[in-house]
């Protein structure tokens, strides 16, 4: 699960204070794919400024203790937390917009933490700064009216789910302020999903570099057991699609988890694939089902994957003490970029991040294992799968935390990879469903 990293809201303190005065910046008029316009020369806080307001809304101490590295109690906020979804007011899509300012242009310090060797931005970096904004969307999202104004918020934010994140064909420059955007876009009883865009002004227009969804899940103040949110209404028509949308979205994520290989045999149409891609393994001046060979131009999938070890530290842990989501996200990019990188033989190109699921909180001192390994390849793009998990030493035991899905292409058509066991057929045909997915929301 995810939240703000405590190390940018120290140099954000530091850097701006609560009270930063707003930088104006030169927008055009752009309604961003969201229902809010941004007005020519309106001032926007930089994201310094809002992940100082989070510190400020959460109440939260940024010093680490080590020998006291539990919350402060916040019991005595329980008793604002409503019994019921009825009891809030319901929220409208405007409520929770909020754009802001990623100031490249002149914070020379956050400029080269994430510029790229080729001289572009560092796409893993992006996923930090959207998961801490997506935080502070639902935060403003959230309003309980009996609730003091001198008090912090009752409620505490994770991220459990991030849902296609699609890349433009927009390389963005290192030294040129970015633009991010974000509302609440659909409401559970408990859950919010928020959209985030990135765009960069270039030549006069704006240049759309992503858009994420991000799932965010609201619970009590002390983080044992879940928060009713406050429901959304659409106003206009505008609205209403991207309500319907959101709606969508959960349907599908719903049918595609009923749908899983976990749960369900792969269709006819799959096992064919995969005893196709078995039968051009078979010597055919010698058929044995024994013995596979490898066609030209193709690897066997375990020949793929690359890994790291990680001892997490306290610069990377959130305000609840556990590792910063966006910190994880990062790293599982960087490492799925590399393996493509060392497959492909040439810098890949990211399109699409799927379905990037936080299944358990990662504790600071932890020992973070990844995997990563292209699973499914086609022409020039390949699909990436990271997978993620807390090893104990002492114990030998090991608590999977994440996975993340990639959509990578290369400048030429790559190596076909051959899927060996059934364990690596199932991600093979996983990976055609993914690939397939991201496809058609690229060519959107």
């Amino acid at each position: 699960m995810s939240f703000i990293s405590c190390k940018f809201v120290a140099r954000s303190l530091q850097q701006t204070g609560l009270n930063h005065s707003r930088r104006s910046f030169k927008l055009c008029l752009s309604r961003m794919s969201s229902t809010q316009a941004v007005a020519d020369n309106e001032p926007l806080p930089t994201i310094h400024e809002i992940r100082s307001r989070i510190v400020k809304i959460m109440g939260a101490s940024v010093c680490y203790d080590p020998k006291n590295i539990q919350l402060v109690k916040r019991d005595h906020l329980l008793k604002y937390l409503p019994k019921s979804q009825d009891e809030l007011p319901v929220r409208s899509m405007q409520d929770s917009f909020e754009a802001a300012i990623i100031p490249l242009a002149n914070d020379l310090d956050l400029r080269d933490k994430m510029v790229t060797v080729q001289g572009f931005v560092r796409l893993g970096r992006f996923m930090e700064i959207m998961d801490l904004f997506a935080v502070y969307i639902s935060l403003k999202h959230l309003k309980i009216p009996n609730l003091p104004e001198d008090l912090p918020t009752p409620y505490v934010i994770v991220t459990v789910l991030v849902d296609d994140v699609t890349f433009t064909s927009y390389k963005a420059k290192p030294d040129k302020d970015i633009r991010i955007s974000g509302q609440t876009t659909f409401v559970g009883k408990t859950s919010l999903e928020i959209s985030v865009w990135l765009e960069q002004l270039s030549d006069g227009a704006w240049e759309r570099i992503t858009k994420a969804v991000f799932v965010m899940v609201a619970r009590n103040s002390n983080n044992t057991a879940s928060a009713f949110v406050n429901k959304i209404e659409p106003g206009d028509e505008r609205e209403k699609q991207i309500f319907n949308s959101g709606l969508e979205r959960t349907t599908v994520r719903k049918k595609e988890s009923s749908e899983s290989l976990l749960v369900h045999p792969p269709s006819v149409a799959e096992q064919q694939m995969i005893h196709k891609v078995f039968l051009d393994t078979i010597d055919k001046s010698n058929p044995l089902l024994g013995r596979r060979i490898l066609p030209p131009h193709h690897v066997w999938m375990e020949g793929t994957k690359q890994h790291s070890v990680i001892h997490l530290h306290p610069e990377e842990r959130n305000l609840h003490n556990k590792i910063f989501g966006g910190f994880l996200m990062r790293q599982a990019l960087e490492l799925a970029w590399l393996c493509a990188y060392m497959h492909s033989k040439q810098k890949p190109k990211l399109w699409h991040i799927n379905d990037v699921s936080f299944k358990q909180p990662v504790e600071v001192g932890s020992l973070l294992r990844m995997s990563s390994e292209v699973v499914y390849t086609e022409k020039t793009f390949m699909q990436v799968c990271v997978n993620a998990d807390v090893y104990h030493p002492p114990t030998k035991t090991t608590t999977e935390t994440n996975s993340f899905h990639y959509t990578l292409e290369s400048l030429e058509d790559v190596e076909k990879v051959i899927p060996r066991s059934y364990h690596e057929a199932m991600m093979y045909i996983d990976g055609k469903r993914r690939y397939d997915r991201a496809m058609r929301l690229i060519n959107e």
